[in-house]
C-alpha cells in the first residue's frame, strides 16, 4: 500500500465525518456557549429594572432566586406545570431562547442521524461482500437511503448554516450582516436544489457502442461454433452478434444502441482486429470465456446493477459540482469506494471462473495464448495511437491505424517495450476490471515463465474466424474510417491548445477553435478578443495575452460604463502599469465577454507552459 493510496483512504474515511458533523457540531458549540450568556444577560436586565424601579428586596429576591434555580434557557425543555407562566415569558415561540433551543435540538438529532447512517453504510458495505444477490440488495438499499439522506441533510444543515450566519454575528457584535445571511442562504438553497433535482435525474436508457450486426448468413460457421461452445458450457447462445474494432470481447444483457437501433437481450461483441490476430482455437477460448459469463448469471446481474450505478455516479457528480452540496458528496463517495472494492473482488472471482470454464471447454493453452496476444495488441495499439496524437501537425482523415498496427505488431513483440508491458498488462474490457494477465494464466494452470511471448505474438495464425465473416472487411473499413475521422478531429482540437502560431497553417488551426470574437459598444466602437490578445476599441494597439498579468473587471452602475483594467505582466506587480478600457454599452454581453476572455487567455497560458517545458 503506497503513501498516496493511504492518503486517499484517509480522506475517504475522514471527510464524511467532517461534512456530517461540522455544521451541527459548530451549532452545538455555539448554543452551549451562547445560552449561559443569554441567561446572564436576562438576569442582569431583570435586576437592573428592579433597581431602577426601586422594587423592595422582599419582592426582588423570589424572582432572582427563580432565575438562578431555573435559568431562562432551561425553561424551553422543562414541561412542569408550575413553570408554565415563567416558560411562556422566557421561551416565547420564535423568540431568541426558543430559536437557540430548537437549533440545539436539531443539531443533536442531526448528529445522531449521521452516526446511525454511518453505521448502516458500513453494514451495507459489509453485505456487499457476501454474494451477488446481497450485493445488488446492498446497492439498491444504499442508493435509496444515501441519496434520500443526503437531500435531508442538506436541507437541515443548510437551515442551520443560515441560522448561524445571522446569530453568530448578532451575538458577538450585536449586529447582523444582511449580505452574509443572503449569500449563505443562496448557497444553501442551491445545494438543496441540486440534491433534490438529482433524485429525479435519469441515466441514458442504453449504452451506445460502435459496431455492426453480423447475422448467421454472413458468418455461418462462426455462429455454429458459438452455439456449440454455448452447448458445452450449458448456457443459451447469444441472440445477436456485434462486430466492431474496439480492443475487447464482451457479452451483455443490458440494452445497447448499435447503428441507431436499440437492442435488448443477450449480445456478444467480437473485435474484428483481434479475430485477425487470434487463430480459431485461441478465439474459441475467448468466446467460451465470454459465454461462461452468461452461464454464471454475470451479465444478468450487471444488467440489473449498472443503470443504478450510472445514476448513482451522476448524482454524486452533481453534488460534487453543486457548491455547498459537496458536503454530502463525501458520504456517498465513502459508500461507493466500499462498494467498488466489493464489486472488484466479485469481478475478479467471476473472471477466474470464466477462465476456468473456458479452459475446460477449449484448453488452458488456448486461454493463455489469447491473453498474450490480446494484451500485446492492446499495448501496441495504445503506443501507435499515442504517437499519432503526439504529432505536431494535423492529420488527414486517413491515418492508417489498423495497417500500422498490423505491420508493427510482430517487431514490437521483440522489443524491450513489449517485455515491460507484458509484466503488468490487463486485457481491456468495457464493464469489468479484469485481473492482471499473469494471475489469470496461473488460474488455468498456464505459467507465464514457460511461454515464449514474442513467438506467440509474432507467429501469424493459420486460420481465423474473421475469415468466416463475409462482411468483416466492409465493417472494418467503415468503422476505422469513422474512428480515424474522430481521432483526427480531437487531435486537431488539441493542437489549438498547443500552438503558439509560428506560421499561417498553425494560426489557421488555432483560429478555427478560437476565432476572433467581436463585442459591440456604443457609438459604433468594437472590442475584439482573439487568440493573440485583446484589441481595444477606437483602434488601440493589440494587448497580447502574454503581456497581461492580471485582469480586473468593474461593473458600472447608475449609467456609468463597465471598466476593464489590465495589469502589465512585465516587472514587479506593485510597480506594474495598468491599462484601463471603458466598455460603454457592453450590457447583456458582459458575462459572455468574461467567459471568452477566460477561455482564450487560458489557451495562451497552456500553450506557453507547454512551449517552456518542451
Amino acid at each position: 500500500m503506497d503513501a498516496e493510496f493511504r492518503k486517499d483512504l484517509v480522506k475517504v474515511c475522514l471527510l464524511p465525518l467532517l461534512t456530517l458533523f461540522l455544521i451541527p457540531g459548530l451549532t452545538l458549540l455555539f448554543t452551549h456557549h451562547a445560552q449561559p450568556r443569554i441567561d446572564a444577560r436576562i438576569t442582569d436586565a431583570v435586576n437592573a429594572s428592579f433597581v431602577q424601579e426601586k422594587v423592595p428586596e422582599a419582592e426582588r429576591a423570589p424572582v432572582l432566586e427563580l432565575l438562578r434555580a431555573y435559568p431562562p434557557s432551561s425553561t424551553c425543555r422543562d414541561d412542569r406545570a408550575e413553570l408554565a407562566s415563567y416558560r411562556a415569558q422566557m421561551c416565547e415561540r420564535y423568540g431568541e431562547l426558543w430559536q437557540f433551543d430548537m437549533a440545539d435540538r436539531i443539531a443533536r438529532w442531526t448528529c445522531v442521524a449521521g452516526a446511525i447512517v454511518l453505521v448502516i453504510l458500513l453494514l451495507l458495505g459489509g453485505v456487499a461482500f457476501m454474494n451477488r444477490r446481497a450485493q445488488l440488495w446492498s446497492f439498491l438499499v444504499g442508493w435509496r437511503l444515501l441519496t434520500g439522506f443526503s437531500a435531508f441533510e442538506l436541507v437541515v444543515q443548510g437551515a442551520l448554516a443560515i441560522w448561524l450566519s445571522f446569530w453568530i454575528t448578532a451575538h458577538f457584535t450585536q449586529h447582523y450582516f444582511v449580505k452574509l445571511v443572503g449569500v449563505v442562504a443562496l448557497l444553501a438553497l442551491y445545494a438543496m436544489y441540486v440534491a433534490i433535482a438529482g433524485l429525479f435525474r435519469h441515466p441514458p436508457a442504453a449504452s451506445e457502442i460502435d459496431g455492426e450486426m453480423v447475422d448467421e448468413t454472413a458468418a455461418p460457421r462462426l455462429w455454429q461454433r458459438i452455439r456449440e461452445l454455448a452447448g458445452r458450457l450449458g448456457t443459451a447462445p447469444p441472440e445477436r452478434l456485434i462486430a466492431g474494432i474496439d480492443t475487447n470481447f464482451f457479452v451483455t444483457e443490458a440494452p445497447l444502441v448499435v447503428s441507431g437501433r436499440l437492442l435488448t437481450g443477450r449480445t456478444l461483441f467480437v473485435s474484428l482486429p483481434l479475430l485477425r490476430v487470434l487463430d480459431e482455437h485461441e478465439s474459441d477460448a475467448v468466446l467460451a470465456h465470454e459465454l461462461a459469463h452468461f452461464r454464471g448469471g454475470d451479465t444478468a446481474s450487471s444488467a440489473a446493477l449498472n443503470p443504478g450505478l450510472v445514476r448513482f455516479e451522476q448524482y454524486c457528480e452533481g453534488l460534487r459540482q453543486g457548491g455547498m452540496a459537496a458536503l454530502m458528496y463525501f458520504l456517498l463517495r465513502l459508500y461507493r469506494v466500499i462498494f467498488a472494492i466489493a464489486l472488484s473482488r466479485d469481478s475478479r472471482a467471476r473472471e477466474f471462473m470464466a477462465d476456468r470454464a473456458a479452459a475446460e471447454a477449449v484448453s488452458p493453452a488456448g486461454i493463455a495464448r489469447s491473453l498474450v496476444k490480446i494484451g500485446a495488441y492492446a499495448a501496441y495499439r495504445g503506443q501507435v495511437e499515442q504517437a499519432l496524437f503526439g504529432h505536431e501537425r494535423t492529420h488527414d482523415s486517413k491515418l492508417g491505424i489498423a495497417q500500422a498496427i498490423s505491420a508493427g505488431l510482430a517487431p514490437y513483440a521483440h522489443s524491450p517495450a513489449f517485455a515491460k508491458a507484458m509484466q503488468s498488462v490487463k486485457v481491456p474490457h468495457p464493464f469489468d476490471s479484469h485481473p492482471p494477465m499473469q494471475e489469470r494464466m496461473a488460474q488455468v494452470g498456464a505459467h507465464a515463465a514457460t511461454l515464449d511471448f514474442p513467438r506467440i505474438v509474432s507467429t501469424p495464425p493459420v486460420a481465423t474466424w474473421a475469415e468466416d465473416i463475409r462482411t468483416a472487411a466492409d465493417i472494418e473499413a467503415r468503422l476505422w474510417a469513422a474512428y480515424e475521422q474522430r481521432f483526427a478531429a480531437v487531435h486537431e482540437y488539441s493542437l489549438a491548445y498547443r500552438y503558439l502560431p509560428a506560421n499561417p497553417q498553425e494560426a489557421a488551426v488555432v483560429a478555427k477553435y478560437f476565432p476572433p470574437v467581436d463585442f459591440s459598444l456604443k457609438r459604433g466602437d468594437r472590442l475584439q478578443i482573439n487568440h493573440s490578445g485583446i484589441l481595444p476599441p477606437a483602434g488601440g494597439a493589440l494587448i497580447r495575452w502574454q503581456d497581461i498579468g492580471d485582469i480586473k473587471y468593474s461593473q458600472g452602475s447608475f449609467g456609468t460604463a463597465d471598466t476593464m483594467e489590465l495589469r502589465d505582466a512585465q516587472g514587479p506587480a506593485r510597480k506594474a502599469k495598468w491599462t484601463k478600457l471603458k466598455l460603454k454599452g457592453i450590457g447583456s454581453e458582459r458575462e459572455r465577454l468574461k467567459a471568452v476572455m477566460s477561455r482564450y487567455m487560458q489557451r495562451d497560458i497552456m500553450a506557453r507552459q507547454r512551449a517552456a517545458v518542451g
